[in-house]
């Protein structure tokens, strides 16, 4: 399309548009036209990256926080400026609609200035000596390093942020390797930097095949620490490759997050809300909500008012200002969503709604509902990271906090209610790193972003976020 921008990779300051390994071609999952050709980096631009890394991190780290910060929110604002063009990228190459695409790019503008700002608070502190000759003992915060990042195709210009803000406030160059379904959208983000006035080599990105890049960027010798959101598989083995080198390491891994929906919640309310938060971006959120425990007194009600705010929605192209959700971003989605619903359905499962991946250009399946679902289903153990919600009812609290925390993850989880000694209950023992009450907004600038359990480790967004990219270090001088 005439309006998708031309992709390049970036490094050391200088635009790339062409390379000795070829390209590949980026899609638009509405309709599977292609939109460019994406340039694969080799060896030679990953050897570029860490040299220039390790140059930028040099330069970038002798800047003061508030050098920094005037840096970085000069391309927030360019961010906002060209917000309907990032959106529209975003849109294109992702597909969900572009009133999420829109809101996408300003919070993350938002998620940046948090982290810009609150880079000029990276406080230490002095502690006390034991000996009358020791003058003083200092403990600071230091930048870790260049840091490698690596981010999916979900929210391509947010979990980029996330990294950005937290690497460059603390003082960390970074290469960031966003996901080649999106390259665009980071392109922009990058983009924006660049024009800053950002110093060369302080941002560096590269796209081509994740496998190799990875390895070789961690077994790299400039590199300090990874930064990564996607599977829990990968952020397995990316965890051992980065612990070889003993580099620091976040990740943000899966969820398959439950909704606990009790007795005395408002139904109406709870019902809407949860359809808004488990359909956002056709469920291909790793915060989305997923398995619904509702009261059985209140089941039916919740599920009939689920299930008709889930097949009002409209689904179509995210251009479409008329469309509730896009589509899914490749067709191995679709296959995976109805092995997930044939599955289901086989063991005993019971479809309220969707279930079939709908005609026509396009990677569209619609919202699908399944209630009573057996354990023993593939889905009640495997997040499936589209608009698949599961309905059960459940009889006592503790029956439904056992479900809730019965898998291996834990990244959210988000419950209803209007008793204040169950919620404090609730936010007690539902095991995820982020807890909702009565609401699913739980990732906001201000606030930590992790996961318990196989969901990561570490914390993106917040304090925590940006202390993640420092080193402490103790200096205690003697006379």
């Amino acid at each position: 399309m005439d309006d998708y921008p031309k992709l390049r990779l970036y490094i050391d300051g200088r635009w790339i548009d062409t390379t000795g390994c070829g390209s590949m071609a980026v899609e638009n999952p509405a309709d599977g036209s292609e939109l460019g050709q994406l340039p694969v980096a080799g060896d030679a631009e990953l050897d570029a990256a860490l040299a220039a890394a390790g140059r930028g991190f040099r330069v970038w780290r002798s800047r003061s926080a508030f050098e920094r910060f005037q840096v970085i929110t000069q391309a927030t604002r360019l961010m906002r400026e060209r917000a309907p063009r990032i959106a529209r990228a975003i849109t294109l190459e992702q597909g969900k609609p572009l009133a999420e695409a829109l809101r996408e790019v300003q919070l993350s503008a938002d998620i940046i200035d948090f982290l810009a700002e609150e880079g000029k608070r990276v406080y230490g502190r002095t502690v006390p000596p034991r000996q009358a000759n020791v003058l003083s003992q200092t403990v600071m915060r230091q930048p870790v390093g260049p840091v490698a990042a690596f981010t999916p195709w979900n929210f391509p210009v947010n979990l980029p942020s996330r990294k950005l803000g937290g690497a460059l406030a603390a003082g960390c160059s970074v290469i960031i390797k966003p996901a080649e379904e999106t390259p665009a959208s980071c392109m922009l983000l990058v983009e924006a930097f660049h024009d800053a006035g950002l110093p060369p080599g302080v941002i560096n990105m590269v796209c081509g095949e994740p496998a190799r890049i990875s390895a070789t960027l961690l077994a790299a010798e400039p590199i300090r620490k990874a930064s990564f959101t996607g599977s829990v598989a990968v952020g397995k083995m990316l965890g051992e490759l980065a612990a070889r080198g003993m580099k620091r390491y976040t990740a943000e891994l899966g969820g398959h997050a439950p909704v606990i929906v009790c007795a005395d919640a408002d139904i109406a309310s709870a019902a809407k809300l949860a359809v808004v938060a488990k359909f956002r971006n056709a469920g291909q959120v790793c915060a989305s909500p997923i398995r619904f425990y509702i009261h059985e007194s209140r089941y039916a009600e919740f599920r009939d008012r689920f299930v008709a705010h889930a097949e009002s929605l409209k689904v179509g192209s995210g251009l479409d200002q008329s469309s509730d959700m896009g589509p899914l971003i490749h067709d191995r989605r679709l296959r995976e969503m109805q092995n997930f619903v044939d599955d289901a359905l086989a063991l005993g499962g019971k479809l309220c709604c969707g279930g079939q991946a709908l005609p026509g250009k396009g990677y569209f399946y619609p919202p699908t509902v399944l209630e009573k679902v057996p354990a023993a289903a593939r889905v009640r153990q495997v997040e499936p990271f589209g608009p698949i919600a599961l309905l059960q009812p459940f009889s006592t609290l503790d029956e439904a906090l056992t479900e809730a925390n019965g898998l291996a993850v834990g990244l959210s989880a988000y419950a209803f209610t209007r008793d204040l000694a169950t919620a404090h209950r609730l936010g007690e023992e539902l095991e995820a790193g982020m807890v909702g009450i009565n609401h699913f907004g739980v990732s906001q600038p201000e606030t930590p972003f992790g996961g318990w359990k196989e969901s990561g480790m570490g914390q993106e967004s917040g304090m925590e976020g940006l202390l993640a990219y420092t080193e402490v270090k103790l200096v205690s001088i003697a006379a």
